[in-house]
């Protein structure tokens, strides 16, 4: 699928469509079962790409899957007031106790992202990226990257649950909660995403610098119109020809 057609499907699945549905079916169908499937209807396209359309059952799948589930088991807590804020903030609570964990650990998760995102096609290139990652700037790196995307998905979630507890007031199972609902999910699903991105975008920067600074340059060649790859294997064959 077109990367350009799946960002659009994610936005209204994920975020428009469960919003319009709250704000319009709930006299129709009843406030809780409204409820329940506008909470259901991104869990579903989430698990409808994983297994019918991506196909790829890999460490981010395994990520995003678990999430889903998470969510989706999370829809049939009937909650409100204080209880509801925290069970809307759970997303951010599971992304910083995932990410917390392979700090402790000393396995950064952003390791698994980016070994995930370049997607090494053979075994020397699998080998020679793993070298690469586990030189000590680019470690470092990781380390960082993965910090800064906890402490802004920290920050989102307390913000989330800020806003959850000032706005949805009304008891669960009303009209009035889900249109509340609907209203945090319309500030929440566009404010919050951007420290987000913008958290990555940081992260990603810190470690492609410290993965340069291990990497040789190519006559007449800007590091940014090198292919990554081919930088790689100049690395290691320059390695083998110094014996390092």
């Amino acid at each position: 699928m077109n990367r350009r057609i799946k960002l659009v499907l994610d936005i209204v699945i994920g975020a428009v469509i469960p919003i319009l549905i709250l704000n319009n079916l709930s006299e129709e169908f009843g406030a809780v079962t409204t409820y329940i499937v506008a909470a259901l209807v991104p869990v579903a396209w989430v698990l409808i790409d994983l297994f019918l359309i991506t196909k790829r059952f890999n460490f981010i799948a395994s990520y995003v899957g678990a999430f889903a589930i998470i969510r989706g088991l999370l829809a049939f807590w009937f909650v409100d007031g204080i209880q509801f804020a925290f069970k809307d903030s759970m997303g951010s609570i599971f992304t910083a106790i995932v990410f917390g964990i392979s700090i402790i650990i000393r396995k950064p998760i952003m390791y698994y992202f980016l070994v995930q995102g370049l997607n090494p096609t053979s075994l020397e290139q699998e080998k020679s990226l793993k070298s690469l990652l586990a030189e000590t700037k680019v470690y470092r790196s990781l380390v960082n990257g993965t910090i800064i995307v906890l402490m802004v998905h920290l920050w989102t979630g307390i913000a989330n649950f800020s806003l959850n507890l000032r706005i949805v007031l009304a008891n669960f199972g009303t009209p009035l909660f889900n249109q509340q609902v609907a209203q945090v999910n319309t500030i929440t699903r566009v404010a919050l995403a951007i420290p987000e991105f913008i958290g990555i975008g940081i992260a990603a920067v810190i470690i492609r610098r410290a993965m340069l600074f291990y990497l040789p340059e190519e006559d007449d060649q800007d590091d940014s119109e090198s292919d990554f790859w081919d930088l790689l294997k100049l690395r290691e064959a320059q390695r083998k020809t110094t014996g390092l």
